[in-house]
């Protein structure tokens, strides 16, 4: 099995299984000049700020191609976690309220959220593997259900159609993290109101900016509780009245954007946009099953679901060893990643079936 991408465009060390797109994917080599390109622009004066700004709409362009929404429903924050937070400090929290999620799922999803203290939010957690698990967290004193599309920890994907269905029933809002999923899956991310994403896995950008996506179709009104200048709209002077907010999402980013992230996103983004994602989806997915399958005949445990319907990139094993054992891997010259006591193996279009191979027999050697 060829790869999709050609793996000369990446910063792919020779000899080496690079499976850790969850964690970190190797870089594009076209960064190069994208970072040169910011670096020129930056020392250009005013001329320079107005190629940044356009920059950002191009970003701001490719993400909302990527996700099938409008440009001006997505803006940019430095992490998933602060969009999060914007989006929790704007709720008017009663006491009752709760926050349904999994019992698994990722920090910057709910860490914004059940840290409030006035008033507290109740979580109510799911767990098991049932897929319809989240159903039993829900009632009328659900303001948010949070999720990650695909687990970080698991790799499993989640029924997003089923939660926008529980959301809707209570009036609850519905957020969800695309972040292990955005670069090789189809996104609809209307189907939230609210969605983020990190930017430096499967969609090959860097640390440093995040997107934020606003559903203006599902909550036309809603405003962030606090702003800074680049959250107001242009021509603001003085405070008589509270200044404007922006009628785009570009309310999310309080401060000047992350410029030098952008400039490697949209890199990033224009070379994503070569291929259709349902033959990058299908690409990484043939590498799954046939790792699942692989492992599954070793007798190696697999936290990962079987079905390719319920996964995505990644296949997780546990393991208390797990550290020792990535390190093993890395000495064998696969690259995986470790963390929570599993470690995890991740696709992406320069991958091939030689790739899985690999994985299978340095794991026999140290499991």
């Amino acid at each position: 099995m060829n790869s999709l991408f050609d793996p000369a465009d990446f910063r792919l060390p020779p000899g080496i299984a690079h499976v850790c797109a969850g964690g970190e994917t190797a870089a594009l080599r076209r960064h190069d000049e994208a970072v040169l390109r910011y670096l020129a622009d930056k020392s250009s004066g005013l001329p320079g700020r107005t190629e940044q700004e356009r920059e950002i709409e191009d970003a701001r362009a490719g993400m909302a191609r990527l996700w099938g929404v409008n440009q001006g429903d997505i803006g940019f924050v430095s992490n998933v976690a602060e969009g999060v937070s914007i989006v929790a400090e704007s709720i008017d929290w009663r006491d009752g309220d709760s926050i349904a999620i999994d019992a698994n799922e990722y920090p910057s999803v709910v860490g914004p959220i059940v840290m409030r203290r006035d008033p507290v939010i109740q979580v109510r957690q799911a767990r098991g593997t049932e897929r319809d698990r989240l159903a039993s967290c829900v009632d009328g004193s659900t303001r948010v259900i949070a999720a990650s599309y695909v687990s970080y920890l698991t790799g499993e994907r989640v029924d997003l159609a089923a939660l926008r269905a529980l959301a809707d029933r209570v009036g609850a809002l519905l957020i969800v993290d695309f972040t292990q999923a955005s670069g090789y899956l189809p996104i609809e991310a209307s189907v939230a109101d609210f969605a983020f994403s990190a930017c430096y896995k499967w969609m090959l950008g860097i640390t440093g900016v995040a997107v934020a996506y606003w559903n203006r179709v599902r909550q036309p009104d809603w405003s962030p509780a606090s702003a800074g200048w680049h959250s107001f709209a242009p021509g603001s002077r003085g405070y008589d009245t509270i200044p404007a907010l922006k009628a785009d999402a570009m309310r999310f980013t309080r401060g000047n954007p992350a410029h030098c992230p952008l400039y490697v996103l949209n890199s990033a983004l224009s070379y994503l946009s070569r291929y259709d994602m349902r033959d990058v989806q299908r690409h990484v997915q043939t590498l799954t099953v046939a790792l699942i399958e692989a492992l599954a005949a070793s007798q190696v445990p697999v936290m990962t679901p079987n079905d390719p319907a319920r996964h995505g990139a990644s296949v997780c094993v546990a393991s208390p060893r797990a550290a020792a054992i990535v390190d093993a891997l890395h000495e064998c010259g696969v690259y995986a990643w470790n963390g929570q006591g599993r470690v995890r193996f991740s696709f992406h279009g320069y991958n091939t079936m030689a790739d899985v191979d690999r994985v299978v027999e340095a794991l026999s050697g140290c499991w």
